[in-house]
């Protein structure tokens, strides 16, 4: 591949992935402002946006994403690795579709018919799935950070990615255990979840840390593409 043909593939890339960064740094500021606007209130979780007016921005960023990741090829597995930047991103984008399609708990004084999916699967199972989605979605992303985008990284970009994965896969276990506290836990750990509204906070730094990693991805790869200096 000539140098023209490859700073066009760079500059592709780096479209992409600034506008995945941007999205991720968009959603939640944009849910919380246009819910609390909206309704006065703010939502106690990301997906319980899509029982809200904001429905449409929520499913909309989410299908985006999705396809971005599943469009976004990445580079070719080196020696010795197993799984190519495609199949996890790939992965990542399907699960991006099951959140925006598999709703969670249906309130039903805001959504009596419900969904299809739910119409089809039940609202328990697509419950269950958008769930499964989820951290399927966050364990990838936080794969790409950690196994891929450190894989070639200098050493003060490696820190950030590591840095924005294990930061993904903390809050989506804090996630996990928010959640737990707030449908079996005591009282208290119940209470203490819903007035903080953590499942909402933890989410957000998730996404947050996904949106940066891939903000700086693209930003060091225009390097690549900057014009050299003749000797």
């Amino acid at each position: 591949m000539d140098d023209l043909n490859r700073d066009d593939v760079v500059r592709s890339y780096y479209r992409i992935r600034q506008v995945l960064g941007w999205l991720g740094l968009v959603l939640p500021v944009l849910l919380i402002i246009g819910g609390y606007l909206s309704q006065g209130a703010v939502e106690p979780s990301i997906s319980d946006y899509y029982h809200t007016l904001m429905r449409d921005a929520f499913v909309g960023a989410m299908t985006a994403i999705g396809l971005f990741l599943i469009t976004y090829p990445g580079h070719s597995p080196e020696k010795g690795e197993h799984l190519s930047d495609d199949f996890i991103t790939t992965v990542a984008g399907i699960a991006a579709f099951g959140v925006a399609y598999l709703p969670n708990e249906t309130r039903m004084h805001a959504n009596l018919l419900g969904s299809i999916t739910q119409q089809m699967l039940g609202y328990k199972l697509a419950a269950a799935g958008h769930y499964a989605c989820a951290i399927t979605f966050l364990s990838a992303l936080a794969a790409m950070c950690l196994r891929k985008f450190a894989r070639t990284a200098k050493p003060a970009r490696r820190r950030i990615y590591r840095a924005c994965g294990w930061t993904i896969l903390a809050m989506t276990l804090a996630v996990i255990v928010a959640s737990w506290f707030k449908i079996m836990g005591p009282e208290g750990p119940q209470r203490i979840v819903a007035d903080w509204m953590l499942v909402l906070w933890f989410e957000a730094i998730a996404i947050w840390a996904f949106a940066f990693a891939w903000l700086v991805k693209g930003r060091a790869e225009t390097a690549l593409t900057r014009p050299r200096k003749r000797r």
